[in-house]
């Protein structure tokens, strides 16, 4: 099989259009098991929300299960202020620089949607002379509803409130050259990836040589996602997440990033070293790389107690956490690496 970039592009379009901040997951949620249903893929709601997919394969005494998240960094309504705009807590881990100007919804209690703007609190360049010194901090930015509000009574009027979610507009575009621009790359690239991957497989009619689950995660950006629902059958569990770019890394948007260590420690050296083979046996680019300040789902589960060898892949994401791109062959090289790695034998 050879990945078909431009048709995962699709799935992964749809779902960063969908909003859901890490406690807001339900319609994103929804729309993967509407996906799995459609191909007739067993598969359950966990009790914390999550989507567990599960593949039977000729080797059911031991099992590999493999997960991307669905959730993305966002806000909450923290305070209304007097002026009738919002002040915000974090959702996930980002600098509000990342956001600054970016436009966003609120959703209320009652479903109803607000659109607005994240701004510092002094922006206007014409009157505040120093606004560029201004730290960028929970103190210091606001939400500007597009509503007609000059006071707190005035917003809490239009039925919003503190604890209500805000997400953050994707802007997702697609450029001619084969690069996607948007927010939530991380993870919804890799949720994109495995779909097509689950879809392969059904109308290929591929039997998997152990019974394979597929986790989409909803809680990773805040560190507990992939750390339950893992059945006792499983021997390797691999995460699929994004390659952080950077000075001094080696991944890139065009190829599959392995991480051989985060913060939370050294990945399974076997499963590592079996990715690498895999790869270079099928002609897939890959980069091996570090990240100091990231974790993964499959780290949380170590973390958990769980005895598994896990690993952790995905394609190379520029711009992480703020405005991601990637480019369709780093896309392709992970679905072609993975699709490889599910039809391989365990390295225990």
């Amino acid at each position: 099989m050879k990945a078909d970039g431009q048709e995962i592009f699709r799935y992964i379009k749809d779902l960063v259009s969908i909003p859901s901040p890490t406690g807001y997951t339900e319609e994103a949620i929804r729309y993967t098991e509407k996906f799995l249903n459609t191909y007739g893929i067993e598969n359950r709601r966990t009790n914390k929300g999550a989507l567990l997919a599960t593949i039977k394969g000729q080797d059911d005494s031991k099992h590999r299960f493999l997960t991307a998240h669905v959730d993305t960094l966002g806000a909450m309504v923290k305070e209304i202020k007097p002026n009738g705009r919002l002040k915000l807590t974090m959702v996930g881990g980002f600098r509000w620089n990342a956001c600054e100007g970016e436009y966003c919804k609120i959703h209320t209690a009652d479903r109803t949607v607000y659109t607005g703007t994240i701004l510092l609190t002094q922006t206007s360049v014409h009157v505040y002379q120093k606004m560029g010194d201004i730290k960028r901090d929970d103190d210091h930015m606001e939400v500007r509803i597009d509503a007609v509000t000059k006071s707190q009574a005035d917003t809490k009027a239009l039925g919003i409130e503190v604890g209500d979610f805000v997400s953050f507009e994707p802007r997702a575009e697609l450029a001619g050259n084969g690069f996607l621009k948007s927010r939530h790359l991380d993870d919804k690239a890799s949720v994109g990836i495995l779909l097509y991957l689950i879809k392969q497989l059904k109308e290929e009619n591929i039997t998997l040589p152990y019974t394979t689950h597929f986790l989409i995660s909803n809680n990773e950006e805040i560190g507990y996602g992939g750390n339950s629902n893992i059945p006792p059958e499983t021997v390797e569990y691999l995460a699929v997440d994004m390659g952080a770019i950077g000075d001094g890394q080696t991944t890139d948007e065009y190829s599959v990033s392995i991480c051989a260590k985060d913060s939370s420690g050294p990945y399974h050296y076997g499963l590592r070293q079996h990715l690498v083979e895999l790869a270079k046996k099928h002609e897939v680019d890959y980069r091996i790389d570090i990240y100091p300040y990231y974790g993964s789902d499959a780290s949380a589960a170590i973390r958990a107690g769980f005895d598994i060898v896990h690993g952790l892949i995905g394609p190379g994401i520029d711009a992480s956490h703020a405005f991601e791109r990637t480019h369709i062959s780093s896309i392709e090289h992970t679905a072609n690496l993975l699709w490889h790695y599910m039809q391989s034998e365990l390295v225990i």
